[in-house]
């Protein structure tokens, strides 16, 4: 196994991803749909930084998608995870020409030519499928990346297997504001051995997040949509993900 670079690099690894604003599943609307081709070169277009979903197919493919059921964003029904990536492939993404794409597909698309954040979406203990296929599709990848995830096994896999790649833990204190969340924040944190943090933009400031960025730990924070989701994360988070217009455009 690989070890882990040194701090110092680490940070100037991180100073590179988060150089930009990330848009949310890509520059999605106006016809583009979410996760989709069209939506990641749009927000190439746009100078962003791009934040996207991947799943497991039921053979082990790394697919961009953000939801576990099929129905909201496609013609097709049904769990994702119980379909091989050949046939998801062919669902035809709603309104449009595309289909759901693989993250190696998208990989070679973006080229390192934007900073970009990997939402790995895989609950419970077993996620050793998906961080394995993930590690796959990011060899010999030559741009600013990091895998992040709210499950806090996904940074523990990376941290072990592939300590090259940046973690970032994925955070909300929705239902989660009381002694649980002061318990399961912290002991989450460190099982995910994160570089940083994602934090839900309705729970800025957070004395949690405020803690650990006081300690030098980098904050983004998610879903920004006006002004005053920007104000907010100017004040209390290092970098955004945002959706519809890019903030300062």
């Amino acid at each position: 196994m690989p070890s882990s670079p040194s701090r110092q690099v680490r940070a100037t690894q991180i100073e590179a991803l988060i150089a930009r604003p990330f848009a949310h599943r890509g520059l999605h609307g106006d016809g583009r749909i979410e996760n989709s081709r069209a939506a990641f070169e749009a927000a190439l277009a746009a100078g962003s930084g791009i934040e996207l979903d991947v799943q497991a197919s039921a053979d082990g493919e790394a697919m961009v998608f953000h939801d576990y059921e099929l129905g909201r964003l496609t013609d097709g029904f049904g769990a994702l995870r119980t379909l091989g990536s050949s046939e998801l492939q062919r669902v035809r993404l709603k309104g449009s020409d595309e289909t759901i794409p693989t993250l190696i597909e998208i990989l070679a698309l973006i080229g390192g030519r934007a900073p970009l954040l990997i939402e790995l979406k895989s609950p419970g203990r077993r996620v050793a499928q998906l961080c394995r296929a993930v590690q796959r599709a990011l060899y010999a990848y030559p741009g600013p990346v990091a895998a992040m995830s709210f499950n806090p096994e996904i940074g523990h896999h990376f941290a072990r297997e592939a300590p090259l790649v940046l973690r970032g833990l994925v955070v909300t204190e929705e239902r989660k504001k009381g002694l649980r969340g002061m318990i399961e924040r912290p002991l989450a944190l460190w099982r995910s051995r994160a570089d940083f943090l994602a934090y839900d933009i309705r729970d800025l400031p957070s004395p949690f997040a405020g803690a650990q960025r006081a300690k030098g730990m980098k904050v983004l924070t998610w879903t920004v949509r006006s002004a005053a989701d920007r104000a907010r994360a100017a004040d209390h988070a290092d970098q955004i993900i945002y959706e519809a217009e890019r903030p300062g455009a």
